[in-house]
Parts: structure tokens; sequence; C-alpha cells
């Protein structure tokens, strides 16, 4: 895959539909070898790609990093997993497996309940759905419990009263992923990831026709 000829768009889109539930990388990959970019191209099209392969780590750097900035504030710890969740939820994969483990831990105590907890069917027409199937959550749109998080996340923001605290946290968090991003080499293993995943998206485009 070129990555110079990706545009944001198709980044964010990618990373909304891949699956996050994959293990982050090894510490030793992670912080392997380092180089300049050459040239803005250069740089710019790796910054896409460790963007997109090391994704799992800088999701787990940044959490890390608003964690440690509220060791002496447990209400605002829960503040940043409920935010952290909230973003969870906007991926489709994570969305999906995040539904099925709280459907399976309802079933053991009320299988009604749980029924009711499936989504919905999506009318086939000749074979083929008649519309794109939307993501749901124990049976209610996904944006349903995005928002209550976000509503949640905000309360309890607004009560531990750190939220400047979280903004200088998250704004070391994204220049750490963008000063690594921007300087990491791409290996080998990102070079076949990313042939892997483009790959899939063209069998899965394939398969809907």
């Amino acid at each position: 895959m070129d990555w110079s000829n990706v545009t944001a768009e198709d980044l964010i889109e990618a990373l909304r539909e891949v699956d996050w539930s994959s293990p982050p990388r090894p510490i030793s990959e992670f912080f392997s070898r380092f180089t300049l970019p050459r040239s803005y191209a250069k740089w710019n099209s790796r910054l896409k790609c460790n963007l997109y392969y090391y994704r799992t780590n800088y999701f787990i750097m940044i959490v890390f990093i608003l964690g440690m900035a509220f060791l002496r504030r447990p209400l605002a710890i829960v503040a940043a997993l409920t935010t952290a969740l909230s973003i969870a939820c906007l991926n489709d994969s994570f969305a999906g497996t995040f539904s099925e483990k709280i459907t399976r831990t309802v079933r053991q105590f009320s299988p009604h309940l749980a029924a009711k907890m499936r989504p919905p069917l999506t009318p086939v027409i000749r074979g083929r759905p008649s519309a794109k199937r939307a993501i749901h959550i124990c049976g209610r749109p996904r944006w349903v419990f995005v928002l209550v998080f976000s509503i949640v996340s905000f309360i309890l923001w607004s009560v531990s009263c750190g939220i400047l605290t979280v903004l200088w946290a998250f704004a070391i968090g994204l220049l750490a992923t963008l000063i690594h991003a921007s300087f990491r080499t791409p290996n080998l293993k990102a070079r076949l990831n990313t042939f892997r995943e483009e790959f899939r998206a063209v069998w899965r485009n394939y398969s809907e026709l």
C-alpha cells in the first residue's frame, strides 16, 4: 500500500473498522529502530503506516499517561477509563466484541434478558442485505452507548476538577505518539501487515458483490 496516497479520512475510517482486539506489539519492536525521514513525503507515509500498525501501543500509551497524571485522583482515573471506553466503542470490531461479552455474561443470569439484547436483523433481498448493517451494542444503537459514556465521563471530569490536567496529559500523549510515529522506521512486519489488511479489505468488498 502506498501510504502517501492515503488521506487522513481514509486512515480514520480504517482505524474505525480494523480489529483492535489484537495484542500490542512487543516493547523490543516498538523501540527498535529510529531514523530521520528523508523528505516530507517519506515522513507523511511513515506517520500513517506507524499509526495504523502500532495503534494498540499508542492507545495503551495515551491511557497510561492519563492514568499517571491522576494517581492522586481516583475519580479522574474512572473518568479517563470512561472516556477511553466511549472512544473505543466508535470502533466496529470493539463494539461488536464488547456487546457480545456483555450479552454472554447476562445470559448466565437471565437468558430472557439476553435474548432482548440481540441486534435487530437486517432485511435481506435477493441474498444481499437491503442496507448497510448498523452497529448495535446490547440491542441498542451504538451512538446511545457513546452518548451515555460521554455524558458520564464529562460529569466525572467536572466533579474531579481535572479537565486542565487531562488536557495536558492528553497533549503529552499525542505528542509522544507523533514523535514515535515520525521517527520509528517501518519494519518488514509493518509492511506485511499492511499488505494483509489491504487484501482483507479487497476480499471483503469482493465478497459483498
